[in-house]
């Protein structure tokens, strides 16, 4: 039977069997020697034909392929199979580089459709974002806000029990206590230090007014960004940082 195989071009020897073995759908480990040989011959011959250059690759497989189907064209007699059966089989050497090739095609196969995949996907250039970028991202009030209620209302339950919030405040001159006060006092006595306890800042006063008006000044800071609250551990000192050196 005639062989209707159009000339393409092929990369290699290994090409053209793999080839020749999926158009004839058979199995890659028991290649039927006589057909694929014939075949390949037949497609050397073609190139001859239209004078296209064979190289030496392609003529060392056809002699390798003619040499395996010369193992395997031993006699009909029983012994003799006996002992083909029990040596290597002449195509294994064949087998393994078909099969390592088939891995590497279909690699190259699956690179290719992905390649042709994100030529079809379109990217937007980076941009310069800097200038948009937050830099110092935190939370102000690095513990929960329920602890800072906690630890001011101790402090107002430690003053009524010093003698001092004793005093007779009726005699004492009435003075207006404001937000501001408070925000410019705290901001004085972070001006040289990075940080300063929570019950510090509450240490000059003794009056409800002027340790309400403190706490709320602490929390118009934590609002404002300008001052950090944080509380290394559990149960441990409270703290106020200045976020900056212009506090």
């Amino acid at each position: 039977m005639a062989l209707n195989l159009k000339l393409e071009t092929f990369e290699g020897p290994l090409d053209l069997l793999f080839h020749l073995i999926e158009k004839a759908k058979v199995d890659i480990y028991d290649i039927p020697i006589f057909n694929i040989t014939q075949q390949y011959i037949e497609y050397i011959d073609q190139m001859k034909k239209f004078d296209l250059e064979i190289t030496s690759e392609f003529l060392v497989m056809a002699s390798t392929l003619m040499e395996i189907k010369s193992k395997m064209l031993l006699p009909n007699k029983k012994e003799t199979q006996l002992e083909l059966d029990l040596e290597e089989d002449p195509r294994q050497e064949l087998i393994l580089k078909l099969v390592e090739y088939k891995k590497f095609k279909e690699a190259a196969l699956s690179l290719k459709d992905r390649q042709n995949l994100y030529k079809k996907i379109f990217y937007k250039e980076q941009e310069q974002i800097d200038e948009y970028i937050i830099k110092d991202v935190y939370d102000p009030l690095d513990l929960e806000l329920c602890i800072l209620k906690e630890a001011f209302q101790n402090i107002l339950k430690r003053k009524k029990k010093e003698e001092s919030i004793n005093i007779d405040i009726q005699i004492l001159k009435r003075e207006e206590i404001t937000i501001e006060d408070k925000l410019k006092y705290i901001r004085g006595k972070l001006q040289s230090r990075a940080q300063i306890e929570f019950e510090e800042l509450f240490s000059d006063f003794y009056t409800k007014t002027e340790l309400v008006v403190t706490f709320l000044a602490i929390l118009e800071l934590i609002k404002l960004k300008v001052i950090r609250v944080k509380q290394d551990k559990a149960f441990e000192k409270i703290h106020l940082r200045k976020v900056s050196k212009e506090v």
